[in-house]
């Protein structure tokens, strides 16, 4: 694995890189040896806080932690990782992603408290045009965490969620 490491407020010294590096080095054994992992260590407030992005064929394992010591940040990160990367296996490798960024390890071991994702609702709207903001008024006022809609600037279908901070995101797609 490969690993791309920076600070934001605070300095990346040799010893957070190693920890950095043996603890998600550690989940090695799902990847092959080209596979990018993004680690972005910051500090706000009193918080160390790790953010883990992991690049994927098709998809994204990503996970962020936060707490009062970065070592310990860097541990909860790792179990997240890991406990996403188990509970998603079979998803993955049923998309033949095994061939790509999983090695063969991955898609071999087993797991007996893995549970399936079932769907038990399924719902079906008009979907109208309207700005990101009018479609992130419209989602406070129905009391929801997202918001599917047809951007009225670019005509295609976005989203846009709550984030941590009273903030917004919108995700758009590539064209």
């Amino acid at each position: 694995m490969k690993f791309v490491i920076i600070g934001r407020n605070i300095e990346v010294t040799p010893g957070l890189k190693s920890a950095v590096e043996d603890k998600i080095g550690k989940l090695s054994k799902y990847f092959t040896p080209e596979t990018e992992v993004h680690v972005a260590l910051s500090v706000e407030k009193n918080l160390q806080k790790i953010e883990v992005t992991i690049p994927v064929k098709g998809t994204i394992i990503r996970s962020e932690q936060s707490s009062s010591d970065m070592y310990v940040s860097i541990d909860l990160v790792e179990e997240i990782i890991e406990r996403q990367l188990k509970k998603y296996r079979n998803k993955i490798v049923d998309r033949k992603q095994e061939g790509g960024e999983l090695s063969a390890l991955f898609g071999q071991e087993s797991d007996e408290d893995e549970e399936e994702i079932k769907i038990v609702r399924s719902k079906k709207f008009d979907i109208k045009p309207m700005y990101p903001e009018d479609a992130c008024v419209q989602m406070e006022l129905l009391g929801h965490s997202f918001f599917v809609f047809i951007n009225a600037e670019t005509d295609q279908v976005n989203v846009v969620y709550k984030r941590k901070g009273d903030t917004y995101g919108l995700i758009e797609p590539e064209v």
